[in-house]
């Protein structure tokens, strides 16, 4: 195929989520930098270096030719497979917050669950294009990639983080039922996971407790339902307009995680309903580009690819932007391009940028 331009809607709408993503975490990160470590600009600082260092990965990754990320695939697996295991072992792997999440490099932090995400795209859009008509059989066809999707699950569990393990789980589950799988084993598959998922949540009164907030939050208005209240009220206090950028009254330590999880409350806070429904456009922009990309692409590798890519990104949207509105329980998902962290900023948009790639050989 002919290489052709890129897909400047795409790319429009990429750059104005990572600025977007500048613009918030200078307001939303400040008062608790400020607090943390005596420096208004330290998470934004850091937030600009991680995205010159993304910005050359994702050139890289716009460049490279698609068909060898499909050779690379099995490294690509076994190396974050690697890091899964490497962050649960002491003394390698860095407790934050009770979970076992970072690899430590140098004064930077990589987090392998993240990565796990793009991982498990390009091992599945690989898989499947290898073995189209096998995915008509459960035993020689599904059976082995629910095996390595367990395996990359229950490293994740082990964190632990139930929330990448879920999403990572969707997006597995998207794919496999996109590439073939037929309806009967697809929602036996759905339902066993879905009672995994709850036997994990049961298990864990700290998970019980997040799930009973979410459905009361005024019960335990000062611990587990905390969270949910001050983000709804960073949301209606910005009414249709906002207060203004940089106006935030939450983020002075009453909102948690305001550059991070609920950096999205802070948004809607400051720039209104106009500003959250401008964000949201933009993730819908990238799925209408995406799909139309994995349409209209006559290969099955790509077309595939492009459907990891547009799913995780969305996926990711729907579960943030769904805690801070209330419609789902606390899960520690952040928003991607907008939301502060380093390896959730490299991992998208490296996979965005290996979108605008795909979208170079798009047939019209």
């Amino acid at each position: 195929m002919k290489k052709k331009l890129p897909d400047f809607i795409l790319l429009f709408t990429i750059l104005t989520l990572v600025f977007s993503g500048v613009v918030m975490i200078l307001s939303a990160s400040s008062v608790r930098a400020n607090t943390l470590f005596g420096d208004s600009y330290y998470f934004f600082k850091r937030h600009l270096f991680y995205l010159a260092l993304s910005s050359i990965l994702a050139v890289i990754a716009y460049k490279i030719n698609y068909k060898k990320i499909k050779e690379l695939a099995p490294s690509i697996l076994l190396f974050s497979l690697l890091t899964l295991i490497l962050v649960l072992i002491p003394g390698i792997g860095r407790v934050v917050g009770g979970s076992r999440r970072w690899l430590s490099i140098g004064p930077f932090s990589f987090q392998p669950s993240e990565f796990a995400k793009l991982a498990t795209v390009i091992y599945l859009a690989a898989y499947i294009s290898k073995n189209k008509e096998k995915m008509k059989k459960f035993k020689s066809g599904i059976i082995p990639p629910v095996i390595v999707i367990s395996i990359i699950f229950a490293l994740i569990i082990l964190e632990p983080d139930l929330g990448t393990a879920i999403t990572i789980a969707a997006l597995a589950g998207s794919m496999i039922f996109i590439g073939g799988i037929k309806l009967g084993w697809f929602l036996t598959l759905s339902l066993a996971a879905s009672a995994l998922f709850m036997l994990f949540i049961y298990i864990e009164p700290y998970r019980r407790k997040r799930l009973f907030s979410f459905l009361n939050p005024w019960q335990d208005p000062l611990d587990s339902g905390y969270h949910i209240i001050q983000s709804l009220l960073a949301l209606g206090s910005g009414g249709f307009l906002g207060v203004g950028a940089g106006n935030s009254y939450q983020k002075f330590l009453y909102l948690p995680e305001p550059g991070t999880d609920f950096i999205f409350a802070v948004l809607g806070e400051e720039f209104g309903l106009i500003g959250t429904l401008f964000i949201l456009s933009l993730y819908f922009i990238i799925v209408w580009r995406g799909f139309r990309i994995a349409i209209r692409i006559d290969d099955i590798f790509a077309s595939m690819l492009a459907i990891g890519v547009t799913t995780m990104v969305v996926i990711q949207a729907i579960i943030n932007i769904g805690v801070v509105t209330s419609l789902l329980p606390v899960t520690g998902i952040t928003l991607p391009l907008i939301s502060y962290g380093g390896t959730s900023l490299m991992v998208n948009l490296i996979s965005l940028a290996l979108l605008l790639n795909l979208s170079r050989y798009v047939e019209e």
